[in-house]
């Protein structure tokens, strides 16, 4: 194990809170199109893939000695969608790899997608574990 994240969320998505234990994140939740102030649970999911991304497209590029004309930039899209059995969720990276076209900037997506722990876990099924506590 490299890190571990952890929080403590107190409400939901609705009127909720979240705050790291180290203090660094503490955000307010509400709920998308509602006038409360705060982020949801799919915008902070797209940040945290496409942050993850960026820095996986990043390593790709550096092993093949790539170097981009400005900054990689990747745009994170989390869908909530209804289904017979409850809510699902889908992922949408859209990636701008600046000075780089074609073939040689899908093989670093292709790439990126392979180191990017989100991609790879979430992709293959994450392991979850619920317990009460």
């Amino acid at each position: 194990m490299i890190y571990t994240a952890m929080t403590d969320t107190i409400g939901g998505r609705e009127s909720g809170v979240a705050r790291s234990s180290d203090g660094v994140l503490d955000i307010r939740f509400c709920t998308p199109g509602s006038t409360g102030i705060g982020t949801n649970p799919e915008q902070l999911l797209a940040a945290a893939w496409s942050a993850s991304f960026a820095s996986a497209i990043a390593r790709a590029a550096f092993e093949r000695k790539i170097a981009f004309a400005g900054q990689v930039r990747v745009r994170g899209e989390v869908e909530i969608d209804v289904e017979p059995d409850g809510y699902d969720l889908s992922v949408r990276l859209r990636v701008c790899l600046p000075g780089i076209e074609g073939s040689l900037a899908q093989l670093l997506i292709d790439e990126a997608h392979q180191l990017c722990p989100f991609s790879k876990s979430i992709g293959r099924g994450l392991a979850v574990s619920v317990e009460l506590n």
